[in-house]
């Protein structure tokens, strides 16, 4: 059984995303966000209904601000691998957290095990490339569009839009977004550009609630480098 039921929305919704149309749906009282703790309480207000508003998500994660006076705990970085560092558990509804790439770092292409993803810059710069599901085994994925993310952007993905890649193209900077994924998962599919292969991969903390998880010997999936 489901556990939320979504409104419907747009694939393009981040780029056709109006301030006012939300307004006028939710009404004026659209909700202030100073800092990460706000932002983490008027999410356990979203989640807190069966049925969320997307476009409401969006606003409050593109509300908040980045300050690293807020994140900087939860900021664990790994030198071989970006790591994956839990917030907020939401409930069981979603799981709010960091990831941080160390220069050069990325991950495989991935898909998001049928949750909505969103993922806010709030350091350096990340790019995102997005691919079409292959079609059958042995056919190479087909690149569908690629944007470089930049402090306090938002972007979102579901499994309807595509596939992704993240990476962090730079050689001397580090990254850091914090991402909301809803519902949460524990296993994604992973794929080979090449030829479409694909295969499960379980997702790990490598930190939570700003302390180091030091028995995950596999620090996270999905990971090529």
């Amino acid at each position: 059984m489901e556990v939320f039921k979504y409104n419907e929305f747009k694939n393009d919704f981040v780029e056709d995303y109006d301030d006012i149309k939300l307004c006028k749906e939710i009404g004026n009282d659209l909700p202030v966000i100073n800092n990460l703790d706000d932002l983490i309480k008027e999410l356990e207000v979203i989640f807190s209904s069966d049925k969320v508003n997307i476009d409401l998500v969006h606003y409050v994660m593109k509300s908040y601000k980045s300050n690293p006076a807020d994140w900087k705990k939860f900021a664990k970085f790994d030198r071989f691998r970006y790591t994956r560092n839990l917030v907020d558990h939401g409930n069981g509804k979603y799981n709010l957290m960091t990831l941080c790439w160390g220069e050069g770092h990325g991950s495989a292409i991935h898909d998001h095990a049928n949750s909505h993803c969103f993922m806010k810059m709030l350091q350096g710069s990340l790019e995102e490339i997005r691919f079409a599901w292959p079609k059958e085994q042995g056919e190479r994925l087909q690149e569908i569009g690629r944007k470089q993310l930049n402090v306090n952007d938002v972007a979102y993905i579901n499994d309807s839009i595509g596939l992704h890649r993240v990476e962090n193209p730079s050689s001397v900077d580090t990254a850091i977004s914090l991402h909301l994924y809803c519902p949460p998962y524990k296993n994604c599919t992973v794929f080979n550009q090449n030829t479409g292969f694909k295969s499960t991969s379980t997702v790990t903390f490598y930190s939570a609630f700003g302390k180091r998880i030091k028995e995950n010997k596999e620090i996270m999936e999905p990971e090529d480098n």
